[in-house]
């Protein structure tokens, strides 16, 4: 009994020292590739081009992160996951990190042992429905057919919703957008309801998105953003800070045209030397180089340039800055200084 006690510790002990000496970016670096976990395909947020490349605002992130490291935007093999297999294969090893469209909540923070980096979108839970459905509100759905993804915050919000209102519905389960965009159209279900960053996604990618609206109802709060595994505070350190480098670069005015001049040299603006490694020895604090953050900027350009190119209001998205506009422009968009 006490050898069995003494082994049972031992193993104890060994499974904790592997934890707390976790080394991601030495994995990272010696695979000479980040891997990226992103949805299976989402117009403007993570999809995949005609070329097969691929493009969006949360991809955009995935090689900022990997500029940070290597120098260079392409060094990143992209995972692809549905909404249930997504932290699976994030604790399981499959990637470094996770960029999937993914609401931080309690549970995912405390019991799944995710560390959740920061936000990098804001949202709320919305509806769509074709026009000739004849519905303005969706206090009007009671009694529909919803296309709702399996493993997502959007299932509880929409158990809630309906409860509250009194209205009953029909759950019509969906693991991936495209199986979702197909239930639609069928009219297996009468409404679509996810994040209504993913609506205009989804809306964007029909043939006549006129005939379909998105509902003015939000229901939730869903505050989007990256995270990696627990147990390695050095790799969310490192991942946190590239995510607060692209978004201070907005509010500095550094952009993706500007950035090798600004960091030719002191320029004499404090904020934006450290941040570009002309002043201090920040990139060592996170094992790298000083000229981490330059490098994001230049692979991808700051915040507001990865918005405006793939999501933005002059894409076929068509989304407006709203909450995800800096701070000082009426949004909640905030980074933590350098310093």
């Amino acid at each position: 009994m006490k050898l069995k006690t003494i082994l049972v510790a031992g193993a104890a002990l060994a499974a904790t020292a592997t934890v707390a000496h976790a080394d991601t970016l030495a994995d990272v670096k010696a695979r000479g590739e980040l891997n990226c976990i992103v949805t299976t395909g989402l117009v403007g947020f993570a999809y995949t081009d005609e070329n097969g490349q691929w493009r969006g605002f949360d991809a955009d992130f995935c090689r900022a992160t990997a500029a940070a490291i290597f120098g260079d935007g392409s060094k990143v093999k992209f995972v692809p996951t549905t909404g249930k297999t997504r932290f699976t294969a994030l604790n399981a090893g499959e990637g470094d990190i996770l960029y999937r469209n993914t609401t931080e909540t309690m549970s995912r923070d405390v019991d799944l042992k995710l560390s959740f980096l920061g936000i990098n979108y804001y949202d709320g839970q919305g509806f769509m429905v074709k026009k000739d459905l004849g519905v303005t509100s969706a206090k009007e759905l009671n009694g529909a057919s919803v296309c709702i993804q399996t493993g997502t915050t959007t299932e509880l919000n929409l158990a809630d919703y309906f409860r509250a209102n009194d209205m009953s519905y029909e759950p019509v389960p969906i693991e991936t957008n495209d199986e979702a965009r197909a239930n639609y159209l069928s009219g297996r279900c009468d409404v679509y309801t996810t994040d209504a960053s993913g609506l205009a996604a989804t809306r964007a990618s029909l043939d006549d998105p006129k005939n379909h609206i998105v509902l003015p109802e939000i229901i939730s709060k869903e505050p989007l953003g990256p995270a990696v595994r627990q147990g390695d505070e050095a790799w969310g350190d490192l991942t946190r800070w590239v995510l607060r480098a692209v978004i201070a670069a907005e509010e500095y005015g550094v952009t993706q045209e500007n950035v090798a001049e600004l960091s030719a040299g002191p320029t004499g603006k404090p904020d934006v030397d450290r941040l570009l490694g002309t002043e201090g020895n920040f990139g060592e604090m996170i094992g790298l180089g000083n000229d981490w953050a330059a490098n994001a900027i230049k692979a991808v350009g700051n915040y507001g340039e990865i918005f405006d190119r793939n999501i933005g209001p002059n894409t076929e998205l068509g989304i407006e800055r709203g909450l995800n506009a800096q701070w000082y422009d009426g949004g909640l968009m905030y980074a933590a200084p350098i310093r």
